[in-house]
Parts: structure tokens; C-alpha cells; sequence
């Protein structure tokens, strides 16, 4: 996939080992937050630069960062998205490893050290990405449904990884150079681009990790309509043309596009069909066929639902069912919206991508 060249600057003098660059829009207070806990870490503020890209904020959010960073970039008047705002930090990096932080994480101390660690102990490495933390900051039941829900799918994907994240996550700077970095043209606001990056950073022979050690806790505060416009618009429709458009990662089943997970979209299909039935018809045995299914996705989801007993008690586990039933909803809306917006002949296979990312 042709993108867009990002050339990195070569570094001059003695690089450090680390370059932490955090894209930032509109975010003063968050990014406050988030940069103090960068300082606070563990790795000698010696051995690593911070850099802040201003994507065009009209508030004071470059005023914050100029208090904390050794850089400050602007983008320009008018937001770029988050891709461009990192290929920009990128460029000015001197260091041969990349971390890219959101402004809405606050890491924890030892998640430089452990990112340069990574890469010290394995010249094969590409990427390395972690996840947030099981103790996020916005109060409410969808807020800490989806920070948790992303906690558990990182949690339960570590190790070798097919794809990345760029909420906490570390690239080499050649093998960033070498893939023309993240590909902004395409995702110019928050949307899967640290995704579309991980798998060209694997076509490019890179092997990647998912450290769930290397995490941060979560500040932005979600709400049920956000939630959904997010997975529906910004993940799953531009994912699963991602993945038509790639057919081959269908099988290497990174993260939550498991088999199991497009069963399980198969099935809120069903569910969705039945019930539909059930209405036109006035026939009760239809609506059974459909409680039946929905049935089976919380059976599918019992994991899940048993991780948030533990962490957050029963009360929480039993309000999430709804919210996660609804995920498997939006992702059947994302397959059949994609179904129509794209050609036939791009089309096929679209089922088995019929899940939303929540990388």
C-alpha cells in the first residue's frame, strides 16, 4: 500500500534512546496530567526527549506543553488528525525508538524504561505497545465499560502481535522511516491508523509486541452516544474495508478478530433477523430464536463478563452485557453499511471481518 514518504531527520550529536512524542488537540488540562507523569518516570530524563505536536488547538493546550516539553510543533491553524500530528513528531525525533503517547494517558513510571528495555533486549523487535491500566479516571458505567473492555482484549492478546496501538506505543525509527510512517492521507482525524501501520509494519517482515505491563491509566471520559459514533464510524466501517481490502490477515486472527468473535457478529445477525421476523409477523417463536442467540453472545462473552465481576463486582458485569450486546450490533451496522458502500468484487469475504476494533 503506497503512502505518503515521511523522510526522519538524522540525528545530530548524541541522540537519546528515547523520543516521546504526544500528539495533542484541545486537551490542556489532560495533557498537563499526562506530561507529569511522563516526568515522573523512572528512565533518567537524560536518556530520552519529549516532543508535543499542537494539532492546530484553539485553547491552551501548546501553552501546557511549552511548560513541560523540550519541543513543542505546531501543525498549522486547523487540526490535522492525530496520524499527521505523530509523522510530525516523528520527524523531529533524534532517538532510534519511537513513543508515541496520547495526551489522554497518563503512563505509569516505569513504562519508558520497560519500552527501552524491549528494544535493548531484541534487535528483531519493530513495535511494542501496551495498554491502559484497570483503574481509569472518568466515573460511569460506559466509561469504565470501554477503558476495562480494552484492558481485557489487550490483556488476553499478549504477546506477538499482528497489529498496534498507538495510545502507548514504541516503533524503531528505521522501521518507521521504511513503511513512510502513518498514513495521515487516509485517516486524517482519530480513526485506525495505528492499525493500518502494524500490519505494514508486519508486510515489512517486523515482528511486534503487546506488553500489557506497559500501561497507563485512561482520562477521557466516554459516553454512550460517543461510544458508538466512535465504533461504528471511526472503527468498524473503515476497518473491515481495511480488511477486505487485505484478505490475507483474515487468518492470522489479530486481537479481536478471532473466529470466535465472528461467530459471534454472525450471531447478533441472526438475532437482528429474528427479531425483525418476529415483529413483521406477530409470531412469538421467532422472538424466541433471537433471545436464543443473544443468548449464546453473552454465553460467548462469560470471560469477559467474569473479568469485570472481579474487577469492578457483579453489580458492573451485569450493567455491561447491554453495552457489550450493542458492540456486536454496531459491528452487523458496520458489515452491512460496507456491504453496500463497497463494490462486489472488493466485497467478498466481508463477514469474516465483521467485527469492530477496540485497539
Amino acid at each position: 500500500m503506497p503512502l505518503s514518504g515521511v523522510h526522519l531527520n538524522e540525528p545530530a550529536g548524541a541522540p537519546p534512546r528515547l523520543s516521546v512524542v504526544v500528539p495533542a488537540f484541545r486537551c490542556g488540562h489532560q495533557l498537563r496530567a499526562g506530561l507529569l507523569a511522563l516526568l515522573a518516570s523512572t528512565l533518567p530524563r537524560t536518556e530520552w526527549e519529549l516532543i508535543v505536536v499542537d494539532d492546530g488547538s484553539p485553547d491552551d493546550t501548546g501553552d501546557v506543553a511549552r511548560q513541560f516539553a523540550d519541543r513543542v510543533i505546531r501543525t498549522g491553524e486547523t487540526p490535522r488528525g492525530p496520524a499527521h500530528a505523530r509523522n510530525c513528531g516523528a520527524h523531529e525525533a533524534r532517538a532510534e525508538v519511537l513513543l508515541f503517547v496520547d495526551a489522554d494517558i497518563r503512563v505509569q513510571p516505569d513504562v519508558l524504561a520497560r519500552v527501552v528495555a524491549h528494544f535493548a533486549a531484541d534487535d528483531r523487535l519493530s513495535a511494542v505497545f501496551g495498554c491502559y491500566d484497570d483503574d481509569p479516571a472518568a466515573p460511569g458505567v460506559v466509561s469504565q465499560y470501554r477503558n476495562l473492555l480494552h484492558r481485557f482484549v489487550h490483556i488476553d492478546g499478549a504477546g506477538e502481535a499482528t497489529t498496534f496501538w498507538a495510545g502507548i506505543g514504541a516503533v524503531r525509527r528505521a522501521a518507521f522511516a521504511a513503511i513512510g510512517g502513518f498514513d495521515a492521507a487516509r485517516y486524517p482525524r482519530p480513526q485506525i491508523e495505528d492499525i493500518d501501520l502494524g500490519y505494514r509494519l508486519r508486510d515489512a517482515g517486523g515482528t511486534l509486541r503487546l506488553d500489557p505491563s506497559v500501561c497507563g491509566t485512561h482520562l477521557k471520559r466516554w459516553t454512550l452516544a460517543s461510544m458508538l459514533r466512535t465504533d461504528l464510524r471511526d472503527r468498524a466501517i473503515p476497518w473491515m474495508r481495511l480488511l477486505i481490502e487485505r484478505r490475507a490477515v483474515l487468518a492470522s486472527g489479530p486481537l479481536n478478530i478471532a473466529r470466535r468473535e465472528q461467530l459471534l457478529v454472525g450471531t447478533m445477525a441472526l438475532a437482528l433477523l429474528l427479531g425483525a421476523t418476529a415483529i413483521v409477523t406477530n409470531r412469538a417463536t421467532w422472538l424466541v430464536g433471537a433471545v436464543l442467540c443473544l443468548t449464546v453472545i453473552i454465553i460467548g462473552n462469560w470471560r469477559l463478563f467474569r473479568w469485570f465481576a472481579d474487577v469492578r463486582g457483579v453489580p458492573f458485569a451485569l450493567a455491561a452485557v447491554p453495552l457489550r450486546l450493542l458492540f456486536y450490533v454496531v459491528s452487523v451496522a458496520g458489515a452491512a453499511w460496507t456491504l453496500v458502500s463497497t463494490p462486489f468484487i472488493r466485497r467478498r469475504g466481508i463477514a469474516a471481518a465483521a467485527v469492530a476494533p477496540i485497539a
